[in-house]
């Protein structure tokens, strides 16, 4: 585009002057055949009362559903859970136990690890001091019965009792207050840790805490500083951000009811993703309406006629979006992991919520407004001149660029190919296979820190015992095989009258169980079983006790079966490498049938696909480059390429349906290589400015300390930048152009240029 009035690339072959509509609308010249450009004073008809009442009733019912939805930003907590054995597959083993240890236990509650530490070795006195701190734990409220007396190390550096904690109650609360309590009164040169399943679970809660707030304000600053750069105006952003901020407070309005029914499973983890999700796509849909509302003011002198005008043209892209996210993210449904699959429709209302709110909301804000909501720089009324800016105010980077790639496409999407594929080699060094649980927390953690000062005076697996449900007649069988085992430090069996109430363990820490042959002690049967626990040698979290799980279980096939935290675990990540492995291909199917319905094409919806796909495993090969090259992060969770993927298609082919389907059309009064080009300066600025948006509220999820957020953030911002900057700019058009009409084959769109020379030759 040169000067803002003319297309800068002429390679129509039309004779009328024609400039391009930034969101691929088709030719943006004066309207003279098929549009209603407006003449001054002249208005459409339609009553002026409705005119007014409606925007004015769908401001009023989206502020009214915000307002209702409002307060339970913080209230996610109550319907939330963030129990790794809640979101397992109904199958696996590590679930069926965590429903027997109800039975078995008097209360249902979670285990937390408080370990003293001491300088020099603790005396009798010292620990008689510390027996009496433990005892004031019994008086917070959400703590338990059945504190256990403290056991000392064998080092005497270092005593340990267990607490048990109310999981239906705020464990985060609970352990802070277990934790401050302790270190009031410690004597000098010892340290307090606490630690086990509930520390952990504490750390994380609270690292989460941060999602209604901190994650909100950072992802709403990042956009809005985008979009004033943008659109150098500060009203029109925040309509932008309003029309996010309420979409989202509808979906998590819904969310939460459907939680609360059970009708659907949300974790911090997917509330995070949802919010994310929800800012960046709204304002996406935003860019797009905002960009087609100015260009009609343009053409036409009644705001009414231009945002029927806006609407006809903004409709059709956002709702082809939207149904592709939608699509792709409905396919984890298929997962066995339950946390997949809850993501999935929690994550496609929110994209419904985004969809309705820019095709409503905004356009009625913007109506309401006008002209004025683009102050300083107010579109005018111009039916003769149609101004070549788009979204991002820049009218020759595209027409030059076009113009490279007319000269050159071959050499562009080969080299561009080249970059990529160069890129995603770096996939051999992902590892994505799990983290351990002491690693899922960013920054300090006590737990972590305990964890480790435990190991060190302790068995690594105290406090996070393997359990083991068997038969009551064989339950000398089981013990003898968990007893065998050198990744077993100790086992006990439940029962009832023990100090614990949990397992047969003596004052002094002996446990009931001797060496193979010696005589069970009496246990609490349900149901014809008995419960095992075993404490592992190593952290319960570590890649050694993940392996003697595995071992166990072989060994105790047709026994019993082994749950417990480290077999948690294995059956998530078990879980997550069979649902990246089942759903990869099946959104990618699903995507290219989408494509090919919307571009009635078979080979154009193949070459986007597997551009995507390149783009992706350019995105992860970088990432696992940074990942263990500059992080040095101790590998990746299993679902994060799953995540990755899911988001970065879905949302990469957006970008590509925003450029083909104005391709298409460009292509249809121009053909194919041309329409290439024309489609190409039409779309640049609009796709860019939301490439950049979504890349930035992805980027937020960075604030969240928790390991699997911070690697979904770089991997789906840096995949967007690349989908936006490489595969959208060069890739995708230099291969379009070089192919030619052929790309919309078998449709008759690839044979029209040859009818049409054809029938220039017969006349």
């Amino acid at each position: 585009m040169a000067n803002g009035k003319h297309n800068a690339v002429n390679d129509t072959d039309s004779d009328s002057a024609e400039v391009v509509d930034p969101l691929g609308r088709g030719s943006a010249k004066k309207r003279e055949r098929g549009t209603a450009t407006s003449a001054p004073g002249r208005g459409p008809r339609v009553p002026q009362w409705l005119r007014v009442v409606l925007p004015a009733l769908l401001i009023l019912v989206w502020l009214t559903a915000a307002g209702v939805g409002g307060p339970y930003f913080g209230k996610v907590s109550e319907v939330s859970s963030n129990d790794q054995t809640s979101y397992l597959p109904t199958s696996a083993a590590a679930t069926a136990v965590q429903k027997l240890l109800g039975d078995f236990r008097d209360s249902d509650s979670i285990p937390a690890v408080v370990l003293f530490v001491g300088d020099s070795e603790l005396s009798d006195a010292t620990l008689s001091t510390l027996q009496k701190e433990l005892d004031s734990v019994s008086r917070i409220d959400g703590v338990n019965s059945g504190i256990s007396p403290l056991i000392s190390s064998k080092d005497g550096l270092a005593a340990q009792a267990f607490v048990p904690i109310d999981s239906t109650g705020e464990i985060g609360d609970v352990v802070e207050a277990t934790r401050t309590t302790l270190a009031e009164n410690l004597p000098t040169g010892v340290t307090v840790y606490v630690t086990g399943p509930a520390g952990f679970t504490s750390d994380l809660i609270d690292a989460f805490s941060g999602i209604d707030g901190l994650l909100l304000l950072v992802a709403l600053l990042a956009v809005f500083v985008i979009l004033v750069l943008v659109y150098r105006s500060i009203l029109l952003p925040v309509a932008v951000l309003a029309t996010s901020l309420f979409a989202l407070t509808v979906a998590l309005l819904t969310v939460w009811w459907l939680a609360k029914a059970g009708i659907l499973l949300l974790s911090g983890q997917t509330q995070g993703i949802l919010f994310i999700l929800v800012i960046g796509a709204a304002t996406d849909y935003a860019l797009l309406y905002t960009a087609r509302y100015r260009e009609e003011l343009r053409n036409n002198e009644n705001k009414w006629v231009a945002t029927m005008a806006a609407l006809k043209g903004s409709f059709e892209p956002i709702i082809a979006s939207g149904s592709t996210v939608i699509a792709g993210l409905l396919c984890l449904l298929l997962s066995d992991l339950k946390s997949n699959s809850a993501l999935g429709p929690v994550a496609a209302i929110g994209i419904a919520f985004a969809m309705l709110s820019a095709l409503t909301l905004l356009p009625a804000i913007l109506y309401a407004f006008g002209r004025s909501a683009y102050w300083p720089k107010r579109p005018h009324f111009e039916p003769d001149v149609v101004l070549a800016e788009d979204g991002m105010h820049i009218t020759g980077v595209w027409a030059w660029l076009s113009a490279q790639i007319r000269r050159r496409p071959r050499e562009i999407w080969a080299v561009t190919t080249v970059v990529l594929v160069i890129g995603a080699l770096g996939l051999t060094q992902l590892q994505a296979s799990g983290v351990p649980q002491s690693d899922l927390v960013l920054g300090a953690s006590q737990a972590r820190d305990g964890q480790v000062a435990l190991g060190e005076h302790f068995p690594g697996g105290s406090g996070s015992p393997a359990y083991v449900v068997v038969p009551e007649e064989r339950l000398q069988n089981g013990a003898d095989i968990l007893l065998a085992s050198q990744g077993v430090e100790s086992v006990a069996v439940t029962a009832a009258d023990t100090p614990s109430g949990s397992a047969a363990v003596t004052a002094d820490g002996v446990v009931a169980f001797g060496p193979p042959g010696t005589p069970a002690p009496e246990a609490t049967v349900v149901d014809g079983d008995v419960l095992l626990q075993a404490t592992l040698t190593d952290a319960a979290d570590s890649d050694a006790a993940e392996q003697t799980v595995r071992d166990l279980r072989t060994e105790l096939d047709g026994v019993g079966i082994v749950g417990g935290v480290t077999a948690t675990a294995i059956d998530t990540n078990d879980a997550s490498i069979h649902d990246r492995n089942l759903i990869i291909p099946v959104v990618l199917i699903v995507i290219l049938l989408i494509l090919m319905l919307l571009l009635r094409s078979i080979l154009a919806p193949v070459l986007l696909v597997l551009t995507t796909v390149i783009s992706f495993g350019t995105a992860l090969g970088v990432s696992a480059l940074v990942f263990n090259g500059i992080f040095n992060f101790p590998g990746a969770d299993a679902a994060v390429p799953l995540y990755g993927f899911v988001f970065l298609v879905a949302l990469g082919i957006d970008y590509n349906i925003f450029l083909m389907t104005r391709v298409r059309e460009e292509s249809l009064k121009h053909g194919t290589r041309d329409g290439v080009l024309r489609g190409l300066s039409a779309t640049g600025g609009v796709i860019t400015s939301a490439g950049l948006v979504l890349a930035a509220t992805f980027a937020a999820l960075s604030v969240i300390p928790i390991l699997f957020l911070l690697q979904l953030a770089f991997i789906v911002a840096f995949g967007v930048l690349i989908d936006t900057f490489i595969v959208r700019s060069l890739l995708v058009p230099a291969l379009v152009f070089d192919i030619g009409p052929a790309v919309w084959w078998p449709s008759k769109l690839s044979r029209r240029m040859e009818l049409r020379r054809s029938e220039a030759m017969r006349q």
